[in-house]
């Protein structure tokens, strides 16, 4: 189930000063040369901060439903959690025909919520190509009564608004081929399949084609590495960098330093800040296929959260939608979204391009006698009160339950110059600044709706 966030609906944020992650966050063994091309090829990621998931394809049309009854599990699963059968799964792509899709609608969703880049499926697990493939017929322009290449539509309304277009690749498991990792209720055990021969005929291909057909891409997230070797991650690896020498890889790919920046699990924030860069892929409800009995959306405020959450550690924040087989994202989670998008347009120069936190016992601590469901030592929350994500020569703190009168810090380095709302530049923020402490002395009321920002300018 959903945790729920135990802070009020104000908050308020502060930003710091540290710089975005660079060397700690290489791969082992990078060169001089790669390093820096890494780092340029990854600016824009680190800047951008939130960005747009979408899982969208033929699981979308029994919609966490098989042959009248509910199936367990994320939606996109469905045909590895009811051991579908390959003829009849591929009996989805005829009835597929998204002809409500809208993909100026679709890139302005992900704009009013603030978001600077979108990754969407390209292929899934269940092997269908949701992009005009020549390298199988099993794709939406060929299978379906659509007809068309919805991707192509969607790469140009991203252009038009700036936003990076990037592409999901399922790279190993496919379910609907028989060399594909995954399927062994139609085709038998997976150690016994030519994996290298579907990687050299479908998957490799493919990725090249989604490389060279839809203009530059910002990043290829690739997913669940299964029998992917070093050996094999680096062929993937070689071919973006040789096509799309900008384009990132994600953190997914296989054995091996093979990749631009790392992925937690799914919907895994970590407990404390993280070095390099990483990013936290979340759902919007507990599903990333549409699932139509998972309605269980979360709340703008709840969202806020989490992205000032996971920024203020150090990472970005991949949000996802699952569009419905007729091509409608639905509308809570468009609602949610916008409320974030609200938020964002006063208080974005907090996240975008900020750093994590300049302090970190905020956070809380493991500890040292608890267990938690894994056996491992319980993580033991101080506080959700407040957090802070850093610039270089400010310090941005959101505040969730806004204090009575005074808020009070840890002690800063360098001395404070000025205080200031981003709500309001205007009000005056008396600061007392000491060795031990700061105290921030604030306006009775809360300025924000969701949450509130107080920018603390420093010298060191």
């Amino acid at each position: 189930m959903k945790t729920p966030i135990p802070f009020a609906l104000a908050s308020l944020l502060l930003v710091s000063t540290l710089p975005a992650p660079a060397a700690d966050a290489l791969p082992v063994g990078l060169t001089p040369e790669a390093t820096a091309q890494r780092d340029a090829r990854i600016a824009w990621w680190r800047e951008g901060r939130f960005g747009m998931f979408i899982h969208w394809g033929l699981y979308a049309v029994p919609a966490g439903e098989w042959k009248g009854r509910p199936v367990a599990g994320i939606g996109e699963w469905i045909m590895n959690k009811a051991k579908i059968p390959v003829k009849e799964y591929e009996q989805f792509a005829p009835q597929f025909n998204p002809t409500k899709f809208d993909a100026e609608a679709w890139a302005q969703l992900a704009q009013d919520a603030g978001m600077k880049y979108l990754t969407i499926t390209s292929k899934h697990h269940d092997g269908f190509a949701m992009f005009g493939s020549k390298v199988s017929k099993y794709n939406i322009v060929d299978a379906t009564p659509f007809h068309r290449d919805p991707m192509k539509d969607l790469a140009a309304a991203c252009a038009r608004r700036g936003i990076k277009f990037s592409f999901y690749y399922s790279q190993s498991l496919d379910w609907h081929e028989p060399n594909g990792m995954g399927n062994e209720w139609d085709f038998g055990p997976d150690a016994n399949k030519n994996f290298d021969k579907y990687l050299a005929e479908k998957s490799l291909p493919q990725v090249r084609e989604i490389l060279t057909n839809y203009g530059p891409l910002g990043l290829v997230w690739f997913d669940v590495p299964k029998n992917m070797t070093s050996e094999r991650a680096a062929k993937f690896e070689n071919l973006v960098h040789e096509l799309q020498p900008k384009c990132l890889v994600s953190g997914r790919i296989g054995a091996g330093s093979h990749n631009d920046y790392d992925s937690t699990g799914d919907n895994a924030i970590p407990d404390l800040p993280r070095k390099g860069d990483w990013e936290t892929p979340a759902t919007l409800n507990h599903t990333w296929g549409y699932k139509k009995d998972d309605n269980d959306w979360k709340t703008s405020n709840e969202l806020v959260f989490k992205l000032v959450d996971i920024v203020s550690k150090g990472g970005n924040y991949l949000l996802n939608v699952g569009p419905t087989s007729e091509g409608v994202i639905p509308q809570p989670s468009q609602d949610s979204l916008r409320g974030v998008g609200k938020w964002l347009k006063v208080n974005g120069e907090a996240i975008y391009g900020c750093g994590a936190t300049a302090f970190g016992d905020e956070y809380g601590a493991y500890s040292p006698t608890e267990k938690n469901e894994k056996g491992k030592p319980k993580f033991i929350v101080k506080q959700t009160d407040w957090r802070c994500t850093t610039k270089p020569g400010k310090l941005y703190i959101h505040i969730f339950t806004w204090p009575a009168g005074k808020l009070e810090l840890p002690a800063v380095k360098g001395k404070i110059v000025k205080a200031s709302l981003l709500t309001d530049k205007t009000i005056a923020v008396p600061v007392d600044q000491t060795e031990s402490k700061v105290t921030v002395t604030l306006p009775e009321k809360a300025p924000g709706e969701i949450a509130s920002v107080l920018c603390l300018e420093h010298l060191l």
